[in-house]
């Protein structure tokens, strides 16, 4: 059976791809950082329903504790087929109000997360004879947010890293993707008032928000085509296309 670790897998876009990962017979390992109630209250969601998903606590903007993370599920399953790097917090700020702390805390989790996450799982996944690694971005992070500076950067980092990354490791059948989703109905945008919210939904062709299950399909797509690599797959509804 094929092996699928989550990162930020008990809320929301990370949820979805569980779910969907759990659907096509993976074992589910979920990553989350602070909120156990929460990853708890998933985990029990999904016991009910027949899966049996394992949980494992880690920031992954800390080196060991990603480290020990890795080490004990390759302890449990001996290999990851499938990374997911779904971890990522948002900043609404403009540039003047962004401070240090913020530009790091930013980019920490959402790049350097990623790199954590790849840099422990190539050497199982060459040794393994290949693998899947699929990172979630954004298309803020293809053309930009106003007020999202900190946020946007990090996300095109993620694109630029996967694009490399997947050159990188192609030789050894370890392919690297990486989803960027469109304006997706999650916490995430919850700061955005109403108006906000019907002004993005009219720039959308397909005249809707995206649902964390679109993103989780198209993950599911980039883990098992055996010849997609280096690849920005938008799930946006043609926004900002």
């Amino acid at each position: 059976m094929k092996t699928a670790l989550i990162t930020g897998g008990t809320k929301g876009i990370g949820k979805a791809v569980a779910q969907e990962f759990l659907q096509h017979g993976y074992e589910v390992i979920l990553n989350y950082s602070r909120d156990e109630d929460s990853a708890l209250a998933t985990q029990s969601e999904f016991n009910m329903q027949g899966y049996c998903p394992v949980l494992m606590r880690a920031d992954v903007s800390d080196e060991e504790q990603v480290r020990e993370m890795f080490k004990e599920v390759f302890r449990i399953y001996g290999k990851i087929d499938v990374l997911v790097n779904n971890a990522g917090i948002s900043l609404v700020r403009v540039v003047q109000d962004t401070t240090l702390s913020d530009w790091e805390n930013v980019l920490g989790v959402n790049l350097k997360g990623v790199f954590l996450c790849c840099r422990e799982v190539a050497d199982n996944m060459i040794c393994s004879g290949g693998g899947s690694i699929i990172n979630v971005a954004s298309i803020w992070g293809e053309v930009g947010a106003s007020c999202e500076v900190a946020y946007s950067a990090s996300k095109g980092g993620v694109i630029a890293f996967t694009k490399a990354l997947a050159k990188e490791l192609a030789p050894s059948f370890v392919r690297v993707n990486c989803v960027s989703p469109g304006v997706i109905d999650t916490d995430m945008n919850s700061h955005l008032s109403e108006v906000e919210m019907e002004d993005l939904i009219s720039q959308i062709p397909l005249g809707r928000l995206g649902t964390g299950e679109d993103v989780a399909k198209a993950c599911l797509y980039l883990a098992e085509n055996q010849y997609v690599t280096g690849e920005v797959l938008s799930v946006g509804g043609g926004f900002a296309k």
